[in-house]
């Protein structure tokens, strides 16, 4: 048994654990766990339930099982396909049964194993050829020796906890298990009166039974309080935000008639109701002597651009300047483009600029010239916005495209850029669930823009099999050959050994010599210098077919793209892939989207075939949100929310009774001095979501 160090406390940094090497360290780091109490919160996702060891020949194929054996073959090999290293053993069971086993880019474990050595491996079992049964990457235990001794980390019920490369649930264990008894010296920050309305564990005890439950239920009760909590936190710190945001005056914007007149008569389009609506909710708040503090969420193509430009030409006839912040110079050349059409022609003396870190020298001391004199009305640009050296004369709207690409500081640097606090309005990419929304940005006011502007032409969208390659490419060829461009996007930029992806370069290769060698073809990637020079190529149709990445995620439109074909789209979010539909069909042709998987799994094609069955990017989102609060897509905190609290989203009245325990907190504690640990929390959750 473990003894811990008896100063050691639930703020101690997890270094302090017994056998946390400097590495393990890091990689805690990765996943947001710095101390003990940050651990101890760091509930599992799932469980494997191997049970007991069996004999071999009680295997079945699909099915978890855990054998104790004796290794009779171990040997290194690298694989024909792909040429991945890999370690290859055979482990025989009393009855000289024999098990085969395969480890994937793992050769050291050939090092660790070796012929004779009892060993206990926990894992899926797959039937093959000749009525023998194999495990993939099985969980392996060496044993001691001892005469009945079995396994003791390994099978039974195996805890799933999210991960980094170089980190095992294993060794995650042995530091939960060592780090458990200072469970009942955490402190508990929800209010006991909140608690017991609604019938939440105390915080020690949904700790252990999160990390040790003894049924189902424990568990779900664990995960039902630590999202409720979460959740509560959040809440929390908007509400501060809120009052703190609201205690800061701003230049009001008055609504003006002639103003959107002008500005839908020189749209060329009918505006859409939630697209009038949207825009009302914003003219109301600007007109507030209070910042406005809106996100405003829609569908791909909905029309939030327009939006922000009826936004920034009340502004500017207020006598104010906006600014637009984007991600990419991609994006921010695209948003150019659009401000200027909607803009410039309706309203004579309003200028829109270009700032980006591409540009000349010249042409930025000129540009950032024309901001602090207030010679331009808008300036459309990257992070190069947020430089110390850029200055408006008086900014009195600030617009950050893509929310989740830009971090609180980030936004916070954005907003000191005039000599008042400027309104502010941020548009994320996807669509985003009412009750996701209200977690994630509680500290906003919500516009939703949920229909389509008429006349976009649906994507046809199919999930093409391995063996239904070829017809994929002679639907690129057919379009090409009708005058048509096509997107091929890959999951990755280079070909890597660790993942079994189609890479961007390779694929590209591949396609250009074997599959497309009369076609113009181009490769674009983030780390390429000169993707905007290869999109502009392509939006001017000197480009047939573009290969990329995730980078056209969102992008310059190109009307005359009708395919969008993407490789290992089982590693993409719902979400991501509505995006890659989205950035076709934007023309009056018919267009499609093809999803070709890595993982041919019949899990991997029916979660592909909600993007073909759902159109609706929200209610797309929601599956996503589902199926991420259920851990089954890694990296629920890197979208700043723990899975516990994913799943508690899945109860859609949940935030709004939470949001009515904070305020009735803070209606006689309004900065919860009089809750200490409550702050506590708090104070911890603002210094996450400050560098979030």
């Amino acid at each position: 048994m473990v003894v811990l160090n008896p100063r050691m406390a639930p703020d101690s940094p997890v270094k302090e654990l017994p056998k946390v090497k400097p590495m393990d360290q890091k990689r805690l780091a990765a996943l947001g766990i710095l101390t003990v109490r940050d651990l101890l919160l760091h509930l599992p996702f799932g469980w494997d339930r191997f049970g007991d060891p069996k004999q071999v020949s009680e295997l079945q194929d699909g099915t978890l099982a855990t054998i104790v054996g004796t290794i009779v073959r171990i040997a290194p090999r690298i694989s024909k396909y792909k040429r991945l290293k890999l370690t290859q053993a055979a482990l025989a069971d009393d009855a000289d049964d024999e098990l085969n086993l395969v480890w994937f880019n793992m050769p050291w474990v050939a090092g660790q194993l070796h012929r004779g050595d009892q060993v206990a491996v926990a894992g899926m079992v797959k039937a093959t050829r000749f009525g023998h049964f194999e495990m993939r990457n099985p969980h392996y235990e060496l044993l001691d020796g001892r005469d009945g001794a079995g396994p003791k980390y390994i099978g039974g019920l195996m805890p799933k906890y999210h991960l980094v490369k170089g980190l095992t649930s294993k060794k995650l264990s042995g530091w939960v298990d060592a780090a458990l008894p200072l469970a009942d010296r955490l402190e508990d920050e929800l209010p006991q009166d909140v608690r017991e309305r609604h019938g939440l564990l105390p915080l020690s005890e949904a700790v252990r039974l999160g990390h040790k439950p003894e049924t189902e239920d424990d568990w779900s009760e664990a995960r039902r309080r630590m999202g409720f909590a979460e959740l509560f936190e959040l809440q929390a710190v908007f509400a501060l935000m809120r009052a703190s945001l609201a205690a800061e005056p701003a230049v009001p914007i008055p609504y003006r008639q002639d103003v959107i007149d002008a500005f839908k008569r020189g749209l060329g389009f009918e505006l859409t109701t939630a697209q009038r609506r949207s825009m009302w909710e914003i003219f109301k708040d600007i007109a507030k002597p209070t910042p406005m503090n809106r996100l405003l969420n829609g569908d791909v193509g909905s029309g939030k651009t327009a939006v922000a430009a009826a936004g920034a030409a009340m502004a500017h006839a207020a006598g104010l300047q906006s600014v637009v912040m984007a991600p990419t110079e991609i994006l921010a050349r695209q948003h150019l483009h659009k401000f200027r059409a909607y803009l410039e022609q309706s309203f004579p003396g309003l200028t829109v600029e270009l700032l980006v870190s591409s540009q000349s020298a010249a042409e930025r001391r000129r540009v950032r010239a024309a901001a602090a004199s207030g010679h331009c009305a808008l300036v459309v640009g990257t992070h190069a916005l947020i430089e110390e050296d850029v200055e408006f004369a008086d900014l009195g709207l600030a617009v950050v495209d893509e929310q989740h690409r830009f971090g609180t500081r980030q936004r916070e640097l954005l907003r000191a850029k005039g000599r008042g606090r400027p309104h502010f309005l941020a548009m994320p990419a996807t669509p985003i669930p009412r009750t996701l929304a209200l977690a994630r940005y509680g500290e906003m006011s919500v516009s939703v823009i949920d229909e389509l502007p008429p006349g976009r032409t649906p994507v046809e969208t199919e999930v093409v099999a391995p063996d239904e390659r070829d017809r994929a490419y002679e639907l690129v060829r057919t379009q090409v050959r009708e005058g048509r461009q096509a997107f091929v996007i890959c999951p990755l930029i280079e070909e890597s050994e660790k993942v079994v992806a189609r890479s961007a370069t390779a694929e590209f290769e591949r396609l250009s010599k074997d599959v497309f060698p009369d076609l113009k073809m181009a490769l674009i990637h983030g780390r390429l210098k000169e993707k905007d020079e290869v999109m502009a190529r392509f939006v001017a149709g000197e480009i047939q077919v573009l290969v990329a990445t995730a980078v056209v995620e969102v992008g310059v439109d190109v009307p005359n793209a009708t395919v969008m074909m993407v490789e290992g789209a089982d590693r993409f979010g719902l979400a991501q892939l509505h995006q890659f539909r989205g950035r076709v069909g934007r023309g009056a042709a018919e267009s499609y989207c093809l999803l070709l998987a890595d993982d041919p799994s019949e899990a991997s094609v029916r979660r592909l075939e909600l993007v073909t069955s759902i159109r609706d990017g929200f209610k797309l989102a929601l599956e996503d949100m589902r199926l991420r609060g259920m851990g089954e897509l890694l990296g629920a905190r890197q979208h700043g929310m723990s899975d516990e609290a994913m799943q508690a989203l899945e109860r859609p009245a949940l935030i709004d009774e939470i949001r009515a325990e904070v305020d009735r907190v803070r209606a006689t504690d309004p900065g919860f001095d009089g809750h200490p640990l409550l702050k506590a929390a708090i104070i911890r959750r603002l210094e996450q979501t400050s560098i979030s």
